[in-house]
C-alpha cells in the first residue's frame, strides 16, 4: 500500500513538472507588421528636405509598448558628416492593433548616401519586432527626375478658382450638374510617366499617396495624363501651352461614368458632403511618386 502510494506522489510530481516545462516553452507571441511602406510607394527612397512616408499594420503579441523608428549610419559607408534620426511615437502605447502611418522631413543638414533603417515595435510581453531595411537618402538636385505639383486650378462652370501654393478658398462648392473642371500641373518630368486627378469621398477615410494604392473603385476620375520617353531636360503639354504636364479634364456632377468610364455607384456614388480632389502623378522610369490633396464640398 506505501509502494502505491508512494508511485502515485511521485506521478503527480512528474506531472507538475512536465506542466510547468510545457508552460516555460511557450513563448510569447511576437508583434506583427503587415503593408509596410518605407518611402513613398515603398521606393525606399528619401530625399533631404523633402517629406517622407511611412506605413505599417501593426499588430501587438499581447499590447504595444512603444514604436520606434531608426535612420543610422551603415556599416562600410562613407558619410560627409555624423548623422542619424530617431523618432518614439508615444501615442501607440498600448494598443493591441493599430495603422503606424507617419511623414516626418529628411532634415536640410542630412548626408546623402546608403543608411539602415529601423521599425521596431517592443510589446508589453517582452518580444519586440524588428524591420530592418537599407534606404537612400540622396540631394533633390542629383535626382535624375524630380516631379513636383505645383500650380493647380479648379474651374466651376467656366469660373475659373485658382488654388496657389500658399492659399485655398476657405470652402468650395460644387452642386448637383455643374462642370468641374481640375487642372493639376507637374513640372520637372523626364522619361515615362502618369498622372491620375481624381476625387474621394472623406467618408471613406481613403488616402491614396501613389497610384500603385489606387483603388477604382473608391475613386472618381477626373484625368488621366501619360508621357513617355521624354529626354533629360524635356517637358510636354497637354491641354495647355505651357512646359508642364497637365491634367485638364473635366466631369460633370454627378455624371453616371468617370473619366476612365467607371459607374458611379457604390463608394463612387455621388452624395452630398466633404471630397478630396487628389492628384497622383508617377514617374515610371525612375520610380519616383508625389501626390497633393486639397478640400472641395458638394451639394448633391
Amino acid at each position: 500500500m506505501k509502494k502505491v502510494k508512494l508511485f502515485l506522489l511521485l506521478s503527480i510530481v512528474a506531472v507538475s513538472f512536465t506542466a510547468c516545462d510545457n508552460d516555460d516553452n511557450q513563448e510569447a507571441a511576437k508583434p506583427t507588421a503587415e503593408n509596410i511602406e518605407i518611402g513613398t510607394a515603398n521606393n525606399k527612397r528619401a530625399l533631404i528636405g523633402r517629406d517622407f512616408h511611412f506605413n505599417a499594420d501593426v499588430v501587438a503579441g499581447d499590447k504595444i509598448a512603444d514604436v520606434q523608428l531608426k535612420i543610422l549610419p551603415k556599416s562600410g559607408e562613407t558619410y560627409t558628416k555624423d548623422w542619424k534620426l530617431e523618432f518614439k511615437w508615444p501615442e501607440y502605447i498600448g494598443t493591441k492593433n493599430t495603422n503606424v502611418h507617419k511623414h516626418f522631413t529628411i532634415p536640410a543638414d542630412a548626408p546623402e548616401g546608403k543608411f539602415d533603417f529601423y521599425f521596431i515595435v517592443l510589446d508589453e510581453n517582452g518580444t519586440q519586432l524588428e524591420i530592418k531595411e537599407q534606404i537612400t537618402i540622396t540631394d533633390p538636385a542629383n535626382m535624375p527626375a524630380d516631379p513636383l505639383i505645383g500650380r493647380d486650378m479648379l474651374s466651376r462652370n467656366d469660373d475659373l478658382i485658382y488654388y496657389m501654393e500658399t492659399w485655398v478658398e476657405p470652402e468650395l462648392i460644387f452642386k448637383k450638374n455643374d462642370l468641374l473642371t481640375a487642372h493639376a500641373q507637374v513640372s520637372q518630368i523626364v522619361g515615362d510617366g502618369i498622372l491620375y486627378s481624381v476625387l474621394i469621398k472623406k467618408s471613406l477615410n481613403y488616402h491614396p499617396e501613389s497610384i500603385d494604392n489606387l483603388d477604382f473603385k473608391k475613386v472618381i476620375v477626373i484625368s488621366k495624363v501619360e508621357h513617355k520617353d521624354l529626354p533629360a531636360a524635356s517637358k510636354i503639354a497637354t491641354l495647355q501651352k505651357t512646359d508642364d504636364v497637365w491634367g485638364g479634364e473635366s466631369i460633370i456632377i454627378g455624371a453616371d461614368k468617370d473619366a476612365i468610364g467607371e459607374a458611379t455607384t457604390l463608394d463612387k456614388s455621388w452624395q452630398s458632403g466633404q471630397y478630396n480632389w487628389v492628384i497622383l502623378c508617377k514617374n515610371t522610369t525612375h520610380n519616383l511618386s508625389v501626390y497633393k490633396s486639397m478640400p472641395i464640398t458638394i451639394s448633391f
